[in-house]
């Protein structure tokens, strides 16, 4: 099969049938074979009716229900299981992703030989209180992944190769972060397609800014993971040992301070209303118990059975 298209969606019931369509007029023009992927993601409208709707009419269309909603980077991560094309498109159900980038973005995979490509929807239709995070969160994003070449991590049209989708696991909200997955998995030919972002048809954004914050926080999550995950006492450790040091430091200006007050005539030293002491005290605390928390990371990472899961790319 040519092309696997998945398409997550949450109460898109009005836009389902027109993108359906669109996609298979597409898929025909350009004689490929391909599936259509409809995750939803425990929509409230009639959704899921319209997919089984268009699942009896078209064997190319296939549909997974969530009993409730758990969020895109799920819906994401169930239809990669399911996908069987050589290359995977995901874009998103609400009519703003075009299907006419699918031949374009086949091709670049296929022929170019990227592992991944990303559209970047320079000209958007969306507010202000939406494209300036997006900018924000974009040129962080290329900063902590060293991905330089992308700018719209988050867009939802992208193509990658088969073995891409079934090497990285999408959980949470990771979906913004797809493309630093896949570097991390091994996957660095990653590539960019400027796409046209049309104005939303029907409905509204199921988005607010709160996913802006998450984005932050899962990108972080993602750094660490990926520089400390497997060796967490190389974070802790080190902190650990420097704030114990500052703690050591702090407590011999302290013992100095007490001599030189008990040999000085009129001088009176009381460590209790030292700020050294309080400091000396504070910081040996914290110390060691970043440095427990580190051991004890440690000790959880020798017993994971994820401490030895390597991705193989090619063996004899």
């Amino acid at each position: 099969m040519d092309i696997s298209v998945v398409v997550p969606l949450y109460n898109e019931e009005e836009s389902l049938p027109e993108l359906a369509a669109w996609i298979r007029r597409v898929m025909q023009e350009n004689g490929f074979s391909y599936e259509i992927i409809f995750v939803n993601d425990g929509s409230t409208d009639s959704s899921w009716s319209v997919v089984k709707k268009l699942a009896e009419a078209d064997p190319n269309i296939h549909g997974i229900s969530f009993s409730r909603n758990y969020g895109k980077s799920p819906a994401l991560n169930n239809g990669f299981r399911k996908a069987q094309g050589d290359v995977v498109i995901t874009m998103d159900a609400d009519l703003q992703d075009s299907p006419d980038e699918i031949p374009s973005l086949y091709k670049m995979i296929m022929e170019d030989g990227y592992d991944l490509v990303s559209g970047w929807k320079k000209k958007r239709y969306d507010p202000l209180s939406k494209t300036i995070p997006t900018k924000l969160f974009n040129a962080t994003a290329r900063k902590v992944s060293g991905i330089k070449n992308l700018h719209d991590f988050n867009c939802g049209l992208k193509a990658y190769r088969k073995n891409v989708v079934k090497s990285i696991e999408v959980y949470g909200d990771m979906h913004r972060h797809i493309p630093y997955l896949a570097k991390n998995a091994g996957f660095s030919k990653i590539g960019e397609k400027e796409v046209h972002h049309q104005a939303r048809k029907y409905g509204v954004s199921k988005f607010g800014l709160d996913r802006f914050v998450n984005g932050y926080l899962d990108l972080g999550t993602l750094w660490f993971q990926t520089k400390f995950g497997i060796k967490p006492m190389h974070f802790f450790g080190l902190l650990g040992s420097l704030m114990f040091l500052i703690g050591f430091i702090a407590t011999v200006v302290v013992i100095i301070l007490k001599i030189v007050s008990m040999c000085s005539v009129g001088y009176n030293f009381y460590l209790t209303k030292s700020v050294y002491f309080y400091l000396a005290l504070a910081s040996m605390v914290i110390g060691t118990q970043f440095f427990t928390t580190g051991f004890v990371g440690e000790i959880i990472m020798r017993n994971s059975a994820e401490r030895n899961n390597y991705l193989v790319g090619e063996e004899f």
